[in-house]
């Protein structure tokens, strides 16, 4: 199975949900306009891609049933990974019953690297419902694209064992000015803990004018030194990453950089990782 772990869909507008993007009006004009699961299709059909994972991208209830009604009438399996208002504990107990019982529903995720507080991660109500996704059987995701952020996953790791923690794109890589450090450290020290996992994604966006293997291959040789195979998965952080380049060439310079993989290496970070980290 090919797993695309990192796909996002919006509606200008808010659609049938009500659903708010306040970020889209800062944005280029790339990303403002509707995206569907359908739009996707070609781009999955022409990658073999055979399952995704929808990623929340409003901080907000109502997206968990937009992503969860496309999920549902999906063409292919489609995990969500939706949103739950972890800072007030009380009010994720009495979602995640519900939400829990879909099976589509398989993560969590907040948008941090948005949010005022740059210690919103590390609140005590947080980590209380972060014990409540743990129980849940749920994931959380951590969109941490910034080095204080990045230096928050392993801490939230630690106190919470047996949760999996999906660190999103690689924590940002510094790719576009060469830089190395802190990120180096920091990533290392994040897969030190090991219910953490990492997504190969969202590189295309800090790649700079170039986006290309040779740039790309000294941060993910990096991650699989330290992640190792079994705990990375691709995504194609779609449709984000048409703003720096199109779904084909995230693929292929994805790929570009695993040819030193032999086939059953590659078979985890393109699906075996994401298929059952999210239950698909």
């Amino acid at each position: 199975m090919t797993v695309d772990a990192h796909v996002h869909i919006w509606t200008i507008g808010g659609g049938k949900s009500h659903v708010e993007y306040d970020w889209l009006t800062d944005t280029s004009d790339v990303l403002y306009r509707t995206y569907t699961l359908g739009d996707a299709e070609p781009e999955f059909a022409e990658h073999g891609v055979d399952a995704a994972v929808l990623v929340q991208a409003s901080d907000s209830l109502a997206e968990n049933d937009a992503l969860l009604a496309a999920a549902a009438h999906a063409k292919r399996p489609t995990a969500v990974v939706g949103w739950l208002p972890l800072h007030r504990p009380a009010e994720v107990a009495a979602a995640l019953p519900a939400l829990a019982r879909r099976p589509e529903f398989a993560g969590v995720r907040h948008m941090i690297h948005r949010d005022p507080d740059p210690n919103w991660l590390l609140r005590p109500e947080v980590s209380e419902s972060l014990d409540q996704l743990s129980e849940a059987g749920l994931v959380f995701d951590a969109v941490a694209e910034r080095p204080d952020l990045l230096a928050q996953v392993p801490i939230i790791a630690s106190a919470h064992p047996a949760l999996t923690v999906v660190l999103d794109h690689l924590g940002k890589p510094p790719i576009a000015t060469a830089e190395w450090q802190p990120w180096a450290d920091l990533l290392a020290a994040a897969a030190a803990e090991p219910n953490v996992v990492a997504k190969i994604s969202g590189l295309a966006t800090v790649s700079g004018a170039e986006v290309t293997a040779a740039r790309w291959q000294p941060y993910i040789d990096h991650a699989l030194s330290v992640f190792g195979p079994n705990r990375l998965m691709f995504g194609g952080d779609w449709p984000f990453t048409l703003t720096a380049a199109s779904y084909r060439t995230v693929w292929r310079t994805t790929l570009a950089t695993l040819d030193g993989l032999d086939t059953a290496d590659r078979a985890l970070i393109l699906g075996e990782v994401a298929a059952c980290t999210y239950r698909l």
